[in-house]
């Protein structure tokens, strides 16, 4: 789209931590996050004929007083994808209280919420697409709110008179919660053999 489509396609991969995870767990199975991202996204490239020129990846992390469990498994993940390449953007988790009923009454429970994560991926793809850095985008995400990202990497691309493409990689089989990409992006489905072959066997739980 607006341009030659090149002989080379570089792409570069932003994958929603979370939402990869919560995804991955109904699709394949899997109870913790343990894909390798820069595994999956190359097998993700090989598959589609794209070259692998980065990877970046974003997650909220618990507050260490909140869950030092989780805290110390993404503090202990995160650095090790550091050490492997990869880009990495982490925001602590905001908690906010809802009421739900109970048989003795009103429950106050607490909520983690990632806050700035969509926001900071856009600006990214954006940003990456507007100085020439890639020719496809890959989210790894199906979050609808990246709708708004396809249509302006398209207006890039009109202007730019370039070819880019934006695509939505996910987890697919009959068990998945959704079986949709985000609109206007190109889907690229990975099933569980494709999935099960990028893990990572590391017990990020284990303190060093």
């Amino acid at each position: 789209m607006g341009g030659p489509e090149p002989g080379v396609k570089r792409a570069v991969s932003f994958v929603d931590g979370q939402n990869l995870y919560h995804h991955a767990k109904a699709a394949v199975g899997h109870p913790v996050p343990n894909d390798d991202p820069w595994a999956l996204a190359g097998a993700v490239c090989q598959q589609r004929g794209f070259r692998n020129v980065g990877v970046r990846f974003y997650t909220g992390v618990p507050l260490v007083q909140k869950d030092p469990k989780w805290h110390g498994f993404w503090r202990r993940r995160l650095l090790r994808m550091r050490h492997h390449g990869i880009d990495t953007t982490e925001r602590p988790l905001h908690y906010r209280h809802v009421q739900f009923p109970g048989p003795g009454g009103p429950k106050l429970i607490e909520i983690p919420q990632e806050k700035g994560i969509d926001v900071r991926i856009s600006l990214d793809v954006v940003r990456l697409a507007s100085e020439g850095d890639l020719d496809v985008a890959i989210l790894f995400s199906q979050d609808q709110d990246f709708e708004e990202v396809a249509r302006e990497i398209r207006r890039i691309a009109a202007r730019q008179h370039r070819w880019i493409k934006i695509a939505s990689a996910f987890p697919a089989s009959p068990t998945a919660t959704s079986r949709v990409g985000v609109r206007r992006t190109d889907w690229l489905r990975m099933d569980r053999s494709l999935y099960d072959s990028c893990l990572d066997p590391t017990d990020y739980f284990a303190a060093r």
